[in-house]
C-alpha cells in the first residue's frame, strides 16, 4: 500500500493549497492513506476544528500534531471525540487526546503513533521509552508509522535507527525545512529527518519573513502572521508491504 506523509500545514495558505494539489496527486499515484501534519493549520498558531476538518474534507484521512497541539482550547475536546486526529503520545498523563491510534482500512490495519522530542522543546515522557510501550501493546499490526514532531536533527536520526525494522515508516516533522535525506533504512524501515512543510514558499517556515528577519535582529517580541503568495505541498510517498510492514520504495514530494 502506498502512505503519503504531508508536512506541516501552515495557516489558510497551506490548508487551500493543499486541498487544490491533494485530489489529483492521490489518483496519480495510487495513494491509500494520506496523513498529513496539521498542528499550525489554524490562523494565528495551533489547530482548530474548523482547520481539522478543512484538511479532512479535502483528502486527508489522518491527521498528527505537535507540540502546537493545544494551542487552541476549542480543541480540547475535538481531541477526545475522534480517533482520526492525535496528539505526541509522550505528553504527560491527563492531556486530552490520544498519542496513537489503529485505522482499519479492511484489507490492513495501520498503526499510527504521534511523538514529540526532547532536545528544544517542551518537556515531556521519553519518546524512546512512550514508543516501546506502545509497539508492546501493538505487537500484532504490521503496518506501523510514526510522526515524530522533534526539533534536533540527531534526536530524529536516532529515532529513525532505533525503531528500524520494527516499524514500516519514521517521518521528522516540526522544522518546516525538507530534508534531502528519504531512505530505506538496512532492516526495512523508510525514513526521512524532516518532511517539510505545506505553505508559501517565499516566507520563513511560513511566516512573513519581513517579521522573522525583525524578530532574529532585535530579539523583540512579534506576532508571527502567516505569509500570503504562492504556495507548496512537501512531504514522502512511502509504499509498504502490507504483509510484512517493510517500507519497499519512498518518493519525496515537493508540488508547487
Amino acid at each position: 500500500m502506498k502512505i503519503f506523509a504531508v508536512g506541516d500545514v501552515v495557516s489558510d495558505p497551506g490548508c487551500a493549497f493543499l486541498r487544490r494539489r491533494l485530489p489529483a496527486l492521490k489518483i496519480e499515484h495510487g495513494i491509500d492513506l494520506c496523513i498529513a501534519n496539521g498542528e499550525n493549520s489554524a490562523v494565528g498558531n495551533g489547530i482548530t476544528p474548523f482547520s481539522a476538518k478543512y484538511l479532512f474534507d479535502s483528502g486527508v484521512d489522518f491527521i498528527t500534531t505537535g507540540n502546537h497541539a493545544y494551542r487552541r482550547k476549542e480543541m480540547f475536546d475535538f481531541f477526545e471525540q475522534r480517533r482520526d486526529i492525535i496528539r505526541p503520545a509522550n505528553f504527560f498523563d491527563g492531556c486530552p487526546g490520544r498519542g496513537y491510534s489503529v485505522i482499519d482500512m479492511g484489507f490492513t490495519r495501520v498503526l499510527v503513533i504521534n511523538l514529540a522530542g526532547m532536545m528544544f522543546m517542551e518537556n515531556c515522557e521519553n519518546p524512546f521509552h512512550a514508543v516501546d510501550r506502545i509497539l508492546s501493546e501493538n505487537s500484532d499490526i504490521k503496518i506501523k508509522l510514526v510522526d515524530f514532531h522533534a526539533e534536533a536533527t540527531a534526536e530524529k536520526a536516532a529515532m529513525g535507527f532505533y525503531l528500524d525494522g520494527r516499524v514500516s515508516a519514521v517521518f521528522g516533522t516540526h522544522t518546516h525545512i525538507m530534508t534531502n535525506d528519504a531512505r530505506i533504512l538496512p532492516n526495512g524501515t523508510g525514513y526521512i529527518t524532516d518532511l517539510g512543510m505545506t505553505g508559501v514558499v517565499d516566507s520563513v517556515i511560513g511566516v512573513k519573513k519581513e517579521i522573522s528577519i525583525d524578530f532574529f535582529k532585535t530579539g523583540m517580541p512579534a506576532r508571527f502572521d502567516a505569509a500570503e503568495g504562492e504556495s507548496m505541498v512537501n512531504g514522502c510517498i512511502f509504499e509498504i508491504d502490507k504483509n510484512t510492514g517493510r517500507c519497499l520504495s519512498f518518493l519525496p514530494v515537493r508540488l508547487t
